[in-house]
């Protein structure tokens, strides 16, 4: 049966029409992903005709990608997540604070005059979520592994909420020491270093690396003692309890997980999209 010029076709409760708006997440891959699920339904719970849809692009596709998807004009915004946080600074004409001082972003948008700003939520995301379970971070001393996009954002989330120290480890040293240095600059009072190792004495540990996106992936690093005082961060989104947040639980730590992560960044992410 032929519809009328102005009916919608009703998806997943979702109502698409001539005059819907979009918005995106790019990244390689993107089946993990929880955003499409979660900003659909707070753009329908603002009334809003807009919908989020995952986009797989190829990292060698990337770069011709990005130009051709930000020409389409009635997508607004677009989320970035693994491996393009670094890479998709390239594409915005203005930078907020904090993906200013990391050089990675996880948020685009599309302003009046067409013109793209970008910045970074991961950190804000993640301080957030920790405040919501009762969780003082000042003075915390923090091991992280991972010194991407988002082990940066969270680092300077935490090192401006004024924890003690943050130990960084990284695969890639330069990186974790590059991050570092940055930290050092920008938050005199947070002691940052760049380390192989969980040291001693430890009482948060934050995984902000990609291991725990595969079913078999096991534990990011050797943690060290945990007792029921140390706080356990995880980025990574999942159905279920990731390894290291199963170990965070049987030791009796609190945690963060990758959707209380997701669900504290998303009223900053809507405001920045400028539907909050």
């Amino acid at each position: 049966m032929a519809r009328g010029p102005r009916e919608r076709v009703a998806v997943s409760g979702i109502r698409i029409d001539g005059s819907t708006r979009m918005y995106g997440i790019v990244g390689d891959p993107i089946v993990q992903v929880k955003s499409p699920e979660l900003y659909c339904e707070l753009f329908a719970a603002a009334g809003m005709n807009a919908v989020m849809l995952p986009m797989h692009v190829l990292p060698d596709r990337f770069d011709a990608a990005m130009p051709a998807l930000m020409g389409i004009h009635n997508l607004d915004g677009l989320l970035v997540t693994v491996p393009y946080k670094a890479r998709a600074v390239a594409f915005a004409d203005c930078l907020g604070p904090t993906a200013s001082r990391i050089q990675a972003l996880n948020a685009l948008r599309r302003e009046a005059d067409g013109t793209w700003s970008g910045d970074m939520f991961d950190g804000a995301g993640f301080v957030r979520a920790a405040g919501h379970k009762g969780q003082v971070l000042k003075g915390r001393r923090v091991a992280m592994f991972g010194a991407g996009g988002a082990g940066s954002a969270i680092g300077c989330e935490l090192a401006a909420a004024g924890v003690e120290s943050l130990s960084i480890i990284d695969l890639q040293r330069e990186r974790a020491q590059a991050l570092a240095q940055t930290l050092r600059r920008e938050f005199p009072s947070c002691k940052c270093d760049a380390v192989d190792a969980v040291p001693p004495g430890m009482n948060m540990i934050v995984n902000a690396s990609t291991v725990g996106m595969r079913a078999d992936d096991g534990l990011p690093g050797e943690l060290g003692a945990l007792d029921a005082g140390t706080l356990v961060g995880d980025v990574i989104v999942t159905e279920k309890p990731t390894v290291l947040v199963r170990h965070a639980i049987d030791r009796g730590c609190q945690y963060v997980n990758g959707r209380d992560m997701l669900r504290g960044q998303s009223d900053a992410l809507m405001s920045f999209f400028g539907r909050g």
